[in-house]
């Protein structure tokens, strides 16, 4: 451990996933570690379905972050779907060799708090932070309603709309793109007619592509049962207010452009959760200046279609690990953070916006396209680059 962490002191702004992963991370490398949430509730019931990379999930089990028993719902082929020309039937365009692990968000930040609720941290629920700022010795100072508090870091992750990242990158707002995305869990039984889909996403997640949009559905854990976890992506409604209740706009929008099965599953009425925001994104120019640091949304936030919210998060706190271990000094340790994370979330930016042109701003003719198309496609969106949703393009996976 470097002689920099010994007696450190780290202040987490937000206690969601970025927040707790970062509180382990502090607390791995020998830090004492306040984590400051404003909410006083418990944030587990927020049910959406998310998905890290195997070999991202098996780190942090093996490092202490995770829990192994918290339940996954592993799958290792995905496949595209598309409604058939002129009738209601499922087209499949073509099977991707794409291992994801997917996590319900609330069980993943349980098993993070966990972790973040012993040892040399302090979870403080329902503890607005007032104000950051920077003291005359270099230090932060964390100002709540109980008074003032000195930290040598102070990790903001106070997701997307962050105030911390105002004191790094004044003034900076997310660029929206223009469309949005309807997410959402429906309980198993939503699919208890549709057999032959529940025997496809038992080993699989699917891409479901119509005009100017695409859904991805996937099975994530949940109490008791799995539940079958989307996200729809399209234009607004014309109707106003629409977004303010998403249920019945996504049924519209299924019964138009999917196949009936999809549609009626999809339109079952028992949404277990749901939301609707425009998608948007943003990077900072860097993504730490000591004593503070970004992580998370708070220091940038990529379109959806990277899948890589939390997964960015995850691998923010690895990062913070590893640099307050190995750099000498505080400042050392933010630099190197700052470069390679800054880089990072930069990477995801590009990559979600060329990822939202091809499948949502200028959709292919989806029902045109067979297995060869359908790599050759997005070979072009990934422009060379490496994702893990998307990293072996023409790998074909036989049924």
């Amino acid at each position: 451990m470097a002689a920099a962490t010994t007696a450190l002191r780290i202040g987490v702004i937000g206690g969601s996933i970025a927040g707790c992963a970062a509180a382990v991370a502090g607390s791995r490398a020998g830090a004492d570690v306040t984590v400051y949430e404003r909410s006083g509730a418990e944030l587990q019931d927020r049910g959406f379905g998310i998905v890290i990379p195997p070999p991202l999930h098996r780190e942090l089990v093996g490092s202490g972050y995770l829990d192994a028993r918290m339940e996954t719902a592993p799958v290792a082929t995905r496949v595209w779907l598309t409604r058939e020309p002129g009738g209601r039937s499922t087209r499949e365009l073509a099977r991707q060799s794409s291992p994801v692990t997917p996590c319900n968000w609330g069980l993943l930040w349980r098993s993070l708090r966990a972790g973040a609720g012993s040892g040399a941290v302090r979870y403080l629920r329902g503890e607005p932070v007032t104000s950051v700022g920077t003291a005359a010795d270099g230090r932060a100072v964390v100002t709540t309603a109980r008074g003032e508090e000195r930290y040598d870091i102070v990790v903001g992750a106070d997701g997307h709309a962050s105030r911390t990242r105002q004191l790094l990158a004044p003034g900076l707002t997310p660029e929206p793109a223009g469309y949005l995305v309807w997410r959402g869990a429906i309980p198993l039984s939503a699919l208890a007619d549709h057999p032959r889909e529940l025997e496809l996403l038992r080993g699989a997640w699917v891409t479901l592509g119509f005009p100017g949009g695409h859904g991805i559905f996937y099975l994530i854990p949940g109490a008791g049962d799995r539940l079958l976890a989307y996200a729809i992506y399209g234009r607004p409604p014309a109707s106003p207010g629409v977004d303010a209740d998403p249920g019945p706009y996504v049924s519209e929008l299924a019964e138009e452009h999917f196949p009936a099965a999809w549609a009626e599953i999809v339109g079952h009425g028992t949404h277990r959760t749901t939301a609707c925001h425009p998608v948007a994104d943003l990077q900072v120019p860097r993504a730490a200046l000591a004593p503070l640091l970004l992580a998370g949304d708070a220091a940038g936030v990529s379109r959806p279609h990277t899948a890589s919210g939390a997964v960015k998060a995850l691998q923010d706190a690895l990062c913070l690990e590893r640099v307050l271990r190995d750099e000498p000094t505080v400042g050392a340790a933010l630099e190197r953070y700052a470069d390679e994370r800054t880089a990072a979330g930069a990477h995801l930016v590009a990559l979600g916006r060329r990822m939202g042109r091809a499948q949502v701003e200028e959709t292919p003719d989806w029902a045109a396209m067979g297995q060869e198309e359908v790599d050759d496609w997005f070979r072009g969106v990934l422009a060379g680059t490496r994702h893990y949703l998307y990293e072996q393009p023409g790998a074909g996976v036989t049924a």
